[in-house]
């Protein structure tokens, strides 16, 4: 075909235009599938870490015949806090599943005679180890310093994006020596559980669950005596405040006798996700729930929507509740 001189190919302006909403529709179409895929790898990825952890539990049971502590602690020692009558040596569950998680070489650097926030324990617990990590979590993955109510600073703690389950009370809030009596989840302090005392069944009950540190940091390392757990975006979660050092491995569902609902009258249940997003219930940042670890080592994703009596039930190791499908 014969153009007529001076004439030349090209684009109107009004056509560019066209191709550059095509293309940005497009984009628009495509952006939020590529963000789902990569947050299912990266809640399949967490998942993966808590599968670990749970055969973890099991191994450790196998070899001392109960499932570790929450964490450990010398409630009558000369250092116990006061009120909570936290005590040396403080290590908790992470530290002491390390062998069981191909991780034998750092726990061989804790020197469990001494307390875990002592400047020896210090580098061997204040380590970045991947498996406690979620990368949905989009708060820091970083060791992190432990403050008191005062706002000194008294140890520095690897990160853990995973939390341990001590039931539907909250015995920290009590001033109380020994929690048997009180706590009704697995993983407490001091906890002499064993697979038999779950009653409940061990597919029916949840030891471990997600806790992004966009809410509050927990550690997998120990819990000092006195320290204070609080909301690292305080203007992001209004609602909840600083809790007790325990928080910094525990979390509990709900109902508890030490908490009443204003507007019902009646103890509230934490569910995961909970928009009262206290630090010491279960957080992920999933779009629509969070993984946990039951106690026969299997991993399920937990519904934010889940019936509430349901949650408690699974928090529980010995209530016998009718629990619906979940």
């Amino acid at each position: 075909m014969l153009l007529s001189r001076g004439r030349t190919l090209g684009f109107t302006l009004v056509e560019l235009l066209v191709v550059i909403a095509i293309i940005g529709v497009l984009v628009g179409l495509l952006l939020p599938a590529v963000q789902a895929a990569r947050e299912a790898s990266r809640r399949s990825q967490c998942a993966n870490h808590l599968k670990q952890l749970g055969l973890a539990l099991h191994n450790y049971h196998d070899s001392l015949q109960q499932f570790p502590s929450s964490y450990v602690a010398n409630t009558r020692h000369a250092q116990r806090d006061a009120t909570t009558y936290d005590g040396p040596n403080g290590f908790a569950w992470g530290a002491l599943l390390l062998p069981y998680l191909e991780q034998g070489n750092l726990q061989s650097n804790l020197d469990f005679q001494r307390p875990s926030w002592d400047a020896a324990n210090q580098p061997a617990v204040g380590a970045k180890v991947r498996t406690f990590l979620c990368p949905s979590s989009s708060g820091s993955s970083e060791p992190f310093e432990i403050k008191n109510g005062s706002g000194q600073v008294v140890g520095r703690f690897g990160m853990s994006h995973y939390v341990a389950n001590a039931g539907q009370e909250e015995p920290w809030g009590q001033t109380l020596e020994d929690w048997n009596s009180l706590a009704d989840g697995p993983l407490y302090r001091n906890s002499p559980t064993r697979a038999a005392d779950v009653t409940d069944g061990l597919s029916n009950t949840v030891f471990l669950g997600e806790h992004s540190s966009v809410l509050s940091s927990k550690t997998w390392g120990a819990v000092i005596p006195g320290a204070q757990v609080c909301a690292n975006h305080p203007e992001r979660f209004p609602i909840t405040s600083c809790d007790w050092a325990a928080t910094l491995v525990n979390v509990h569902s709900g109902p508890a006798a030490g908490e009443i609902d204003p507007d019902t009258g009646f103890p509230p249940i934490h569910p995961p996700n909970s928009p009262l997003c206290h630090v010491c219930q279960m957080y992920a940042e999933h779009p629509s729930g969070c993984n946990v670890a039951l106690g026969d080592g299997s991993v399920r994703f937990v519904s934010q929507m889940i019936h509430q009596p349901t949650w408690a039930g699974l928090s529980s190791r010995n209530k016998g509740e009718v629990l619906q499908d979940y």
